[in-house]
């Protein structure tokens, strides 16, 4: 909440996305691994909101199910024609007539948007405005809204195809949001016409019902990369490469180093520590974390996963959600940990897999070792002491549990738990038969020689 004011932010998701040429509602595409519409909710979210309405379209249950998943107190209103945005909010008229004190209107197609930006527009309203609209810009104005300025304060937006010449070679240009006071915003929503090119209700001709009605309107501005919206798929990759650009700078900002940044994907949760060291091209999918002075080597790909104080991940490390590495732990090249534990001090240097485990401290497991987790219908659990060694080549079929400082042979398949401090070996025993190769090769020469005659 800002100065005490209560809000109510109206999320207008309705847009059909036709262009981004997918099955998919446009809303739902990601970016760093968050929905479209799930950047719009929490940005409105840590601007204060009180209250969350998501406007859709019918016909969309996936929208509001995402929109549920992610804030179950989220209300859904839906436009049932699409007659412009000023229709759309009107949509959520139950809710206005609440009676917040302050209205934020957001695009969930427009997810690169700061709480910090919505907080601005409602500082505004906080200091007597009625209409808080916010502009950019633009490199090419060509399809915004102009914003027309008049001693200082917001006169109108024109859209585009209802601009005069003058007013089109405007480059200050309407990204969309508005944020409105509470006790006026139905009144003035209500008195929008559709007198224009489009025969539609266009939420910018609020500026103008307000300027006639004697209140006060104001623009403020933010950068064109902040206010971009998506509605293709090389939109999508626009503010998907504007969202790591912020995310790297953050990240290095508090304290990590990335030795190629631009190399670097981030999601959108992503938590790295100080003094962190994060080599070229490594992919964090949702939910990481990283701890103070962890190194994640080259090519590595992580998701779900926890990364303890000084370990070191990569290169080619491969974590998979419910991966849980510990104090000083050592992932090597070419290993996978998924759904495990393990503890302070362990090494899994080589070609490994580690999944559905518990991996006590300091215990060495070797190249090749495969946790055998899953029988085709039902996955199961290995346990590995502390200090315990498990040689090269193993495979441990799960469940089965090695106890502390036990230590299995290299190449065996254990089967059975195995005691502290045993020694464990599962393999066939070694036969050599003399001259048996020799005698091999002459024969299957002879064959091949006699199959080649054959042929001819």
């Amino acid at each position: 909440m800002q100065s005490g004011r209560s809000c109510l932010a109206i999320i207008l998701a309705a847009g059909e996305g036709t262009r981004m040429k997918s099955l998919r509602p446009k809303v739902l595409h990601e970016v760093a691994g968050r929905s479209l519409l799930g950047h719009a909710i929490a940005s409105v979210s840590a601007a204060g909101a009180d209250a969350i309405v998501i406007v859709i379209g019918p016909d969309r249950p996936e929208v509001a199910a995402e929109a549920k998943a992610l804030l179950p107190a989220a209300e859904i209103a839906i436009q049932q024609e699409r007659r412009g945005t000023a229709h759309a909010v009107l949509a959520a008229r139950e809710a206005l007539a609440r009676g917040y004190d302050d209205v934020l209107v957001a695009f969930a197609d427009t997810p690169l948007l700061r709480p910090e930006t919505y907080q601005a527009m409602r500082a505004e309203l906080a200091k007597g405005s009625q209409i808080a609209a916010l502009g950019f810009e633009a490199r090419d104005p060509t399809g915004y809204g102009r914003f027309v300025i008049e001693g200082g304060a917001l006169k109108a937006i024109v859209e585009h195809k209802d601009a005069s010449e003058a007013e089109r070679a405007i480059t200050l240009c309407n990204a969309g949001l508005m944020a409105l006071e509470g006790r006026d915003a139905l009144a003035i929503l209500d008195a929008i016409g559709n007198a224009n090119a489009q025969n539609e209700y266009y939420l910018t001709d609020a500026v103008a019902v307000a300027r006639g009605k004697g209140l006060k309107t104001v623009a403020l501005t933010a950068p064109e990369s902040e206010v971009q919206g998506v509605n293709d798929r090389a939109q999508l990759a626009s503010v998907e490469a504007e969202f790591q650009r912020r995310k790297r700078l953050e990240v290095m900002a508090n304290g990590a180093t990335l030795i190629a940044p631009e190399t670097v994907f981030f999601s959108h949760d992503t938590r790295i520590g100080r003094d962190v060291l994060i080599e070229p091209n490594v992919v964090f999918g949702p939910g990481v974390s990283v701890a103070d002075e962890a190194v994640i080597h080259a090519f590595s790909h992580l998701e779900g996963a926890e990364v303890g104080p000084q370990a070191s991940v990569g290169p080619y490390g491969r974590l998979r959600p419910g991966a849980k590495l510990g104090r000083k732990v050592r992932i090597g090249n070419f290993v996978e940990i998924k759904a495990a534990d393990l503890g302070e001090g362990v090494k899994v240097n080589h070609l490994t897999y580690v999944g559905d485990a518990s991996v006590g401290p300091n215990s060495n497991i070797g190249a090749g070792t495969i946790t055998c987790n899953y029988d085709g219908f039902l996955k199961s659990r290995t346990t590995i002491g502390a200090g315990a060694f498990v040689g090269s080549n193993s495979s441990l079929v799960a469940p089965v549990t090695i106890g502390d400082g036990a230590y299995i042979g290299s190449g065996s398949v254990i089967t059975r738990d195995v005691p502290a401090d045993a020694l464990a070996i599962g393999r066939g025993r070694q036969v050599e038969r003399e001259g048996w190769a020799r005698n091999f090769r002459a024969e299957a020469q002879e064959m091949k020689k006699n199959a080649a005659k054959t042929k001819d």
